[in-house]
C-alpha cells in the first residue's frame, strides 16, 4: 500500500504525501468523521431491522470522495456506484434526509423508495447510487456529454470500484470519453476486493489507471488513504477535464474494513490483515495525527469535533425512525415524465 514513484508509459504512479493547512486538515477530519460515523450508525440500525435489503458501508475510503469533492466546483455532476452513503454526504447532502432514505422513510431523499443503492439529488447534482455494476460510468459519461454539449464548464465525477473496471460498458464509456474529449474524471476506487474476490484473481492488469491507455485516457494511482495526496490529484485531473483536454482516471489505492455488504462475514481476508490497515494506514487517523503532532490543535478540540458529529448523526437516526414510511399510493409517483 506504500506509495510507489515508479512510471509507467509517462504517467506517475501514487507520489508521496502532499501536506496540507490546518484549515484544510480540520476541514478534512470533520468531514471523514461524519461519513464515519453515519456509517457506524447505519450499521447499528440495519443490525436492528430497521433497514432492510443490501447496505453497503464506506468505513475506511472516507479519504476518496472527500479528496475528490473538496475540488468539484458548483455545477460538476457526480455519480457513482451503490457503496454511497459517503457520496452523499460529501457533496453535502443533509444526514437527515440519507439516514431516512435508507431506513425507507418519507422524510428520504427517494420518498423511501430507494433506499441505500438508489437515492439522488437533484439540488446537489448527485445523481445516484447505481445498484448495477459498472452502469454509473455509462450514465457518467453522459452527464459528461450533457457538460460539453451545453458548454457550461462542469465536469462529471463518476466513480466505480475494482469489481467494476472489467465491465465492457466502463471501455465503451472510455472510447466515447475520449474520442469525443468528454470532461469526466473517472475515479475508481480499488478497495482491494470485488465482493470477495482479490483484485489479483480477477484482473490480469492489476493497474487499474492504466486500462484508458489504449484510448489514450491518462491515469494516475493515487494513495487513496491519505486525504491531501487525493484532493491535490484530484485538483489536477479535474483541470485536465475542465481545460479541454478530455477525461482522466485516478486509481484510488484504498482499503474497506467491513465485508462487501451487512451480510458479509468477509471470511476471504485475515483478521490481521484488517488490523494492520486500520492500525498503520486509516485516513482519519493519518489527519488526526498531523493535526496533534503539529501542535495545530488540541485533544480537546478533536474531542469536540467528535461530539458534534455524534449529535449530528444521532440527530440524523432519530428524524429517521420518526419519520412515516410512505403511502402505498407513492407506488404510482415519480414512475413517468411529461417532457
Amino acid at each position: 500500500m506504500a506509495p510507489s514513484k515508479t512510471k509507467q508509459n509517462g504517467h506517475d504512479k501514487a507520489e508521496p504525501k502532499a501536506q496540507g493547512s490546518t484549515e484544510d486538515l480540520l476541514k478534512f477530519y470533520r468531514e471523514m468523521l461524519l461519513i464515519r460515523r453515519f456509517e457506524e450508525k447505519a450499521g447499528q440500525l440495519y443490525g436492528m431491522g430497521l433497514i432492510g435489503g443490501f447496505c453497503h458501508l464506506y468505513i475506511g475510503q472516507e479519504a476518496v470522495v472527500t479528496g475528490v469533492q473538496a475540488v468539484a466546483q458548483e455545477g460538476d455532476s457526480i455519480i457513482t456506484g451503490y457503496r454511497d452513503h459517503g457520496h452523499m454526504l460529501a457533496t453535502e447532502m443533509d444526514p437527515r434526509g440519507v439516514m431516512a432514505e435508507l431506513t425507507g422513510r418519507i422524510g428520504g431523499y427517494s420518498k423511501g423508495k430507494g433506499g441505500s443503492m438508489h437515492m439522488f439529488s437533484k439540488e446537489k447534482r448527485f445523481y445516484g447510487g447505481h445498484g448495477i455494476v459498472g452502469s454509473q460510468v455509462s450514465i457518467g459519461t453522459g452527464l459528461a456529454f450533457a457538460h460539453k454539449y451545453s458548454e457550461d464548464g462542469g465536469v462529471a465525477f463518476a466513480y466505480m470500484g475494482d469489481g467494476a473496471v472489467n465491465q465492457g460498458q466502463v471501455y465503451e464509456s472510455f472510447n466515447m470519453a475520449a474520442l469525443w474529449k468528454l470532461p469526466c474524471v473517472y475515479v475508481i476506487e480499488n478497495n482491494q476486493y470485488g465482493m470477495g474476490t482479490s483484485v489479483a484473481r480477477a484482473s490480469a492488469n492489476t493497474e487499474l489507471f492504466e486500462r484508458g491507455y489504449a484510448y489514450g485516457i491518462p491515469g494516475k494511482q493515487v494513495d487513496g488513504m491519505d486525504v491531501i495526496a487525493v484532493r491535490d490529484h484530484a485538483a489536477k485531473a479535474a483541470e485536465h477535464a475542465r481545460s479541454g483536454d478530455g477525461p482522466m482516471i485516478l486509481e484510488m489505492m484504498t482499503y474497506r474494513y467491513r465485508g462487501h455488504s451487512m451480510s458479509d462475514p468477509a471470511k476471504y481476508r485475515t483478521r490481521e490483515e484488517v488490523s494492520q490497515m486500520r492500525e498503520t494506514r486509516d485516513p482519519i487517523e493519518h489527519v488526526r495525527k498531523a493535526l496533534l503532532g503539529g501542535e495545530k490543535v488540541s485533544e480537546d478540540d478533536l474531542k469536540a469535533i467528535d461530539k458534534e458529529i455524534r449529535q449530528i448523526v444521532n440527530d440524523a437516526a432519530s428524524f429517521a425512525q420518526e419519520s412515516p414510511e410512505p403511502d402505498p399510493a407513492e407506488l404510482w409517483t415519480d414512475v413517468l415524465v411529461d417532457a
